[in-house]
């Protein structure tokens, strides 16, 4: 019996195209107390010597996050100020560093699976940009250096000198290429402090407060993205707010969208933000509903248009139609963010397993395929079989109410369950209407199954549960009014 390589959490492993593994230590010129993927590496140790068992990743798996991890470092450096051409050269130059990101995720993807949760595709992402936020604060200007030479140490950069002003003045544009020291996290904070009074806040800070953006707010979209406390007012700020409010969004939403994603601000709205909306025009989003897709979900405007069109190409191997995928994009624009091959895939694959049409799921509920495989989906088909449901039922009732896939098992579908046995339904009623599971068991399931026993009446499921208030009123009037005793005339 072969062992599993095992290595130490303050090495890094790299997994090259052939099988075998090349475990390289983190250069001693990395910050030592970066806290790298958000501090998930010390959760994936195990074993008394801090050990971590590594298992190989199929081949598909790791050009998949490589092209994830790419797409990340090359919008994180557009939002330095380097253009899309420039940026794609420098991560085009730097493989090695690329490897570097990645075997990180290969870390935390093993993390997952031990503690029983595999991280989404928009997790992994916000881990790698934290960690590039890090190596930001850490190195200044020579980080440009630092990805290009990795693993060798950045060569000297000479620092400007600062300048001796309390209060800074700069806009984004006149920055270089990466920020300056003085952009570093705690100096960018430093900007928008309690100790600074609000006359001396940054003028795009006191914007956005007029806006009806809350300061402590603000603050914490400095800290995500220290970048944020430099931006300029005219040239960033407004012709972005200004868009928005043309675009059909509410002033009143502005703030929460700005909250959301605070990257918006930084992308060029005629390289980036118009072509995007115009290109998910032409996938088939009503440009009515343009609004309400930022609002949920603003980020979509960040990614680059091969994730964009890698989820449309695989909508449209599900057999949805232009206009279907258009809907599925505005309903659910996070599906994005989703992996095609750690979460898409696999989801539409399961349920194709069951025997459910995949198509129709994903048309009335396309949230259900970001639903973790292994943390909702299964555990809820084998409630359901443990029920003495087939899997042929299983598959009916999650097509006809996929939303039922995403409920708690202790705190929605286990208690209304025991409260069907109780109503003495035969189970192909849930089969016919898992909706059931949908509703309110409290204000509405309860009630009304207490009121049709009272008038001694049994009515379907459906019937029950679906009528409106007075339609529901009038069917127990009509029951009572029915079962009363005939009178005669001359009884009057």
């Amino acid at each position: 019996m072969t062992t599993s390589p095992s290595v130490h959490s303050s090495h890094l492993f790299f997994l090259p195209k052939t099988s075998c593994f090349s475990i390289t230590r983190i250069p001693s010129w990395l910050p030592a107390k970066v806290e790298c993927f958000q501090g998930k590496l010390e959760i994936a140790e195990s074993g008394l010597d801090g050990s971590l068992s590594l298992k190989p990743v199929a081949a598909t798996v790791l050009t998949t996050k490589k092209k994830e991890v790419e797409d990340v470092l090359t919008f994180f450096l557009e939002q330095q100020g380097l253009s899309n051409i420039v940026a794609a050269t420098v991560v085009k130059k730097s493989d090695l560093f690329l490897e570097h990101l990645v075997s990180r995720l290969h870390i935390l993807h093993d993390t997952g699976v031990m503690t029983g949760r595999v991280l989404t595709a928009f997790e992994i992402r916000e881990a790698v940009s934290s960690y590039l936020e890090a190596l930001l604060a850490e190195h200044g200007d020579a980080l440009i250096d630092m990805i290009q030479r990795f693993p060798n140490p950045p060569s000297e950069v000479e620092s400007a000198p600062r300048t001796p002003s309390l209060k800074l003045d700069l806009d984004q544009e006149k920055l270089p290429i990466l920020k300056t020291i003085d952009s570093e996290r705690p100096r960018a904070m430093a900007r928008v402090s309690e100790t600074v009074r609000i006359e001396d806040l940054p003028p795009h800070v006191i914007y956005l407060i007029e806006l009806g953006l809350d300061l402590e707010k603000i603050r914490t979209m400095i800290r995500k993205l220290p970048s944020f406390s430099y931006y300029n007012l005219e040239r960033k700020i407004k012709p972005l707010v200004e868009f928005l409010l043309k675009l059909g969004v509410p002033e009143s939403d502005i703030p929460r969208v700005l909250y959301k994603r605070p990257h918006l601000c930084g992308i060029s709205l005629s390289n980036k933000l118009i072509p995007t909306l115009k290109y998910l025009e032409e996938l088939g989003v009503d440009k009515q509903k343009l609004p309400k897709l930022i609002l949920r979900f603003p980020a979509m405007f960040t990614r680059s248009r091969r994730k964009i069109n890698s989820t449309v190409s695989f909508l449209t191997e599900m057999g949805l139609s232009k206009e279907t995928i258009g809907k599925v994009l505005t309903r659910c624009p996070s599906i994005v963010s989703c992996s095609l091959e750690d979460n898409l895939r696999p989801t539409a694959k399961y349920f194709s397993s069951l025997g459910a049409d995949v198509a129709v799921i994903v048309r009335y509920c396309p949230s259900i395929l970001t639903l973790g495989l292994e943390s909702n989906l299964r555990p809820k088909t084998e409630f359901f079989l443990e029920k003495g449901f087939s899997m042929e039922e299983i598959a009916k009732m999650f097509q006809r109410s996929p939303s039922m896939c995403s409920f708690s098992l202790s705190k929605n579908l286990l208690p209304k369950w025991e409260f069907f046995l109780s109503m003495g339904y035969p189970r192909s009623e849930l089969v016919k209407f898992p909706v059931y599971f949908s509703l309110s068991l409290e204000g509405r399931i309860k009630p009304r199954y207490a009121l049709m026993k009272a008038s001694g009446s049994r009515w379907t499921l459906n019937r029950l549960l679906t009528a409106s208030v007075s339609s529901f009123e009038i069917m127990i009037k009509t029951t009572v009014i029915d079962k009363m005793p005939k009178m005669e005339n001359n009884d009057f």
